[in-house]
């Protein structure tokens, strides 16, 4: 069964940068949307980047300038650079990505997650 799988987190001083990857675990079709989540203890999930399938982003104003969502549709690959990083960005951070499985079937999947960890 195809999986999402993140990769990238760690722990990286105030104003560093990180950048996360989502990958599907077998060979699909293509990445449709993709929007990347995160949760940070005690607080619920929040979107923070969306890439749609025609490659518009969209961001959260508390990410706006700072991250940047993109694609490399021949590694069927999506990602998230991430500068100027604040300790208010410490959180689990999921992709949740409409995945083009074959010709005629599509699903939607998240990750497992992957911690983020901003901190001195």
């Amino acid at each position: 069964q195809v999986q999402l799988v993140e990769s990238g987190g760690g722990l990286v001083q105030p104003g560093g940068s990180l950048r996360l990857s989502c990958a599907a675990s077998e060979s699909i079709i293509r990445i449709n949307g993709v929007g990347w989540y995160r949760q940070a203890p005690g607080k619920e999930r929040e979107l923070v980047a969306t890439l749609t399938r025609g490659d518009t982003t969209i961001y959260a104003d508390s990410v706006k300038g700072r991250f940047t969502v993109s694609r490399d549709s021949t590694k069927n690959t999506v990602y998230l650079q991430m500068n100027n990083l604040k300790p208010e960005d410490t959180a689990v951070y999921y992709c949740n990505a409409e995945l083009q499985v074959t010709t005629w079937a599509k699903s939607g999947y998240w990750g497992r997650g992957t911690q983020v960890t901003v901190s001195s």
